[in-house]
């Protein structure tokens, strides 16, 4: 089946991430439209050996559009998404606008596809990236043993924060490397030689907005309102790529080896299966760019029994971003 595309927010680095990844992937659209504000009306991108031109993101753009990509922040995606599902695309959103929303399933295609059959606002809910990588490692688990309480820490690459923020961490390294104070204007601080927690105040008290998103929507996309979920999250001096420290607890024992075995075939999973070394590991510089979940150090808790600890590593702008929504399309279109 042939379709339509557009990607709002074409000119972000999410929004040319979906662009590449459905040219590597040869997703078949018959057109491609890119929609981003007004200020980039007429800029162009490169996609499949041409180039793009940006059209404004407004109601009219998206007749005849099949299927709408929107990586354009939560408030574009509040006022358009609406209206592109109105004018009969399925609209897949990559922002936090409609995670929550009861009516907009929350969806990562190797974990609960079958939600996005049900979407009565026409509109598919890309999750958090940080959320995205975990519920692709924990699911099979979950599935044969109920996930009871999940303890992660997340190490976040800067690309997770935009263009901008990727600028700024390679600026200040330099600033850094010669001696100087690093100059700050995207993140509170400097990132480089340092550690972070960047996020907005959450809706709870001393939890932030990130650490609450990973919360609700583990326990939406896995459809079990009763697993604990308590994430740590931490901005890390990398450029791409969030790595996270998992520990997981189930509502009956799991060893390591049944988790190693439930995880070797599973679909969007690499397990690193090598005993313990020094850099055997997953690392986000080899994960940057790839489409899998990178997962290792899968080992028996030694204080909790029957719990396991898990390293996972991902791209955070493709697996926990574009290449998610881009396989929910293609799954919807297959």
């Amino acid at each position: 089946m042939s379709c339509v595309v557009a990607v709002v927010g074409a000119t972000g680095v999410v929004g040319r991430e979906m662009l590449r990844t459905l040219e590597l992937r040869r997703f078949p659209a018959t057109e491609v439209r890119v929609l981003a504000s007004a200020r980039s009306a007429g800029s162009r991108v490169p996609f499949r050996g041409g180039e793009l031109e940006i059209q404004v993101a407004r109601a009219e753009a998206f007749d005849g559009v099949d299927i709408a990509l929107f990586s354009a922040g939560a408030a574009a995606s509040r006022e358009l998404a609406p209206l592109a599902a109105a004018r009969g695309a399925v609209v897949i959103d990559n922002s936090s606008a409609w995670r929550a929303d009861p009516d907009c399933p929350l969806v990562v295609p190797e974990v609960n596809m079958d939600a996005a059959k049900n979407r009565p606002k026409g509109i598919i809910a890309n999750p958090n990236c940080s959320t995205i990588q975990m519920v692709v490692a924990l699911g099979p688990l979950h599935a044969a043993a109920r996930l009871k309480h999940v303890v992660v820490s997340t190490y976040q690459a800067a690309s997770g924060k935009g263009h901008a923020a990727m600028d700024e961490l390679i600026t200040q390294t330099r600033e850094l490397a010669a001696g100087a104070e690093p100059t700050a204007s995207v993140f509170p601080g400097s990132l480089a030689g340092n550690l972070l927690m960047d996020w907005k105040p959450g809706s709870l008290p001393d939890w932030s907005e990130e650490e609450l998103k990973m919360v609700h929507e583990t326990r939406k996309i896995l459809g079990d309102a009763e697993i604990g979920v308590t994430p740590t999250t931490v901005r890390v001096p990398v450029v791409t790529s969030h790595s996270e420290a998992v520990h997981a607890q189930f509502h009956r024992p799991m060893t390591a080896a049944e988790a190693r075995e439930l995880l070797r075939n599973a679909p969007g999973v690499r397990l690193f299966d090598e005993p313990y070394a020094p850099g055997k590991h997953p690392q986000p510089r080899a994960a940057t760019g790839t489409d899998d979940v990178f997962v290792g150090r899968v080992r028996d808790d030694l204080a909790v029994p029957g719990a396991l600890n898990l390293w996972i590593v991902a791209d955070n702008l493709r697996k926990g971003a574009a290449l998610n929504a881009v396989q929910i399309a293609e799954r919807l279109v297959g």
